[in-house]
């Protein structure tokens, strides 16, 4: 029995409950949102060792770093630092994006040591497989591409991505219309090439119900990718992003009707006054369902500080309604990401997510900022720095220019005016007595 099917029975299970807890919430509201598929629980029936992960309308904004190998950085000790990294920093959850090396003994140990929900793109393993085996990836059987899911599902991931919207209509509406970047999803890509050199439907899209039925026996969140989405700013929401999304809302229909949770992802590089028209847009044709979003990218020209690009446009995002946001790291179109750069694609995403949230009105969101506003005007730095987004860059910097202690900062000293002013209305507080 799914999520989907025990809370349409008005059944509120452990994980609900276990979601409800951390969110602040009452277990009803949890049940209800999993019911009508505004809310997803991204935990694998068989992946019991990592706590139950909410994502979608009325909760947190929820933060997922990626990680993985590639063909010139394939190390599981490199990858497992990483995973530890991205969740020390505060990720909820991490996708393994593994292309190069031995990626089933990469996952499997990725899923062992997270305390995080885990995500992955099957498409990967199975273009891997193909080339390995000696054929081009437009070759790749689609049967390869169903067993690694069913492989993967049963190893006990959490949600995949799976890019059932890039269909020869799609595909067709794209070359019609024409675009500077084309197609800079990766599993998009895959898709697309072998739409067109076998002249024959996505087999995701063909075979849906099948996928629905493997996601059905594990519990395992469907994260409907955005093959299509927009590679630059002159690209965003187009006709051939639009017409993938109209298909996805469809397809998240089947789905949540089969009792299968469902989250939808969403672009990519957007101008900064189309973001919010993008969340109003997912969330009216899927329903509200969950709304997954790399980024948005608000401006295409800052390579080695798209982390601050995409938390531009994350922040924007998750105010709109966006519910989960993937990290963009410094290193974004530029090189695999080092444990640095997971670090920092982090936080960044947390601080947007955060903005977000406070937008938003999600319950406790505005406390911590508060709490951090007392300790500012008590002159509490100690506090102030264990209240940070990240208390160890936050101690390294007030110590390198305050080595001695002191109730001040370098920046004002004695002109301080949290010091002067609070000194003053005291005065005058007591002198009205």
């Amino acid at each position: 029995m799914t999520q989907i099917l025990e809370a349409r029975k008005g059944n509120i299970t452990p994980e609900m409950q276990a979601v409800a807890r951390a969110e602040g919430l009452r277990p009803e509201q949890v049940q209800e949102g999993i019911a009508d598929g505004t809310i997803v629980i991204t935990r694998n029936r068989v992946h019991t060792s990592i706590t139950p992960l909410g994502v979608g309308k009325g909760l947190r904004t929820k933060i997922n770093a990626n990680i993985g190998t590639s063909k010139d950085r394939m190390s599981i000790e490199s990858e497992i630092e990483k995973l530890k990294a991205a969740v020390s920093a505060g990720a909820d959850a991490v996708m393994d994006l593994s292309t190069g090396g031995p990626i089933v003994g990469i996952r499997k140990e990725i899923l062992k040591q997270s305390t995080v929900s885990i995500g992955t793109v099957p498409i990967y393993q199975a273009a891997v497989e193909t080339v390995e085996s000696g054929k081009s990836i437009v070759q790749m059987d689609p049967e390869v591409l169903f067993r690694v899911i069913e492989e993967q599902c049963a190893e006990g991931v959490d949600f995949i991505t799976v890019h059932c919207g890039v269909t020869r209509e799609s595909v067709e509406r794209l070359r019609r219309q024409g675009r500077i970047m084309d197609v800079v999803s990766r599993g998009g890509a895959f898709h697309l090439e072998w739409i067109l050199v076998n002249d024959k439907e996505n087999p995701l899209y063909a075979q849906y119900d099948r996928l629905v039925e493997i996601a059905k026996k594990y519990d395992v969140t469907l994260s409907l990718g955005d093959g299509m989405r927009p590679g630059c700013l002159a690209d965003a929401t187009d006709r051939a992003q639009i017409e993938e999304l109209i298909t996805l809302g469809e397809l998240r229909d089947v789905a949540v009707e089969a009792g299968v949770q469902v989250m939808i992802e969403g672009p990519g590089h957007v101008p900064i006054n189309q973001v919010e028209t993008n969340i109003r847009i997912q969330k009216e044709l899927c329903k509200g369902a969950p709304f997954y979003v790399l980024g948005p990218l608000v401006t295409d020209v800052a390579p080695g500080y798209d982390h601050i690009t995409s938390a531009i446009g994350g922040a924007i995002a998750g105010a709109a309604g966006a519910d989960f946001l993937c990290y963009v790291t410094p290193s974004e179109h530029l090189r695999l990401p080092d444990l640095d750069d997971v670090r920092e694609g982090v936080i960044a995403s947390r601080i947007a997510a955060h903005a977000a949230d406070i937008a938003k009105g999600v319950k406790g969101a505005m406390d911590w900022d508060k709490e951090m506003a007392r300790r500012r005007k008590a002159l509490d730095w100690k506090g102030q720095i264990e209240l940070s987004v990240n208390p160890e860059r936050a101690r390294k910097l007030r110590e390198s220019s305050m080595p001695k202690e002191s109730d001040v900062c370098t920046m004002c000293g004695e002109f301080c005016s949290m010091k002067g002013v609070s000194k003053y209305l005291k005065k005058t507080g007591e002198r009205q007595k």
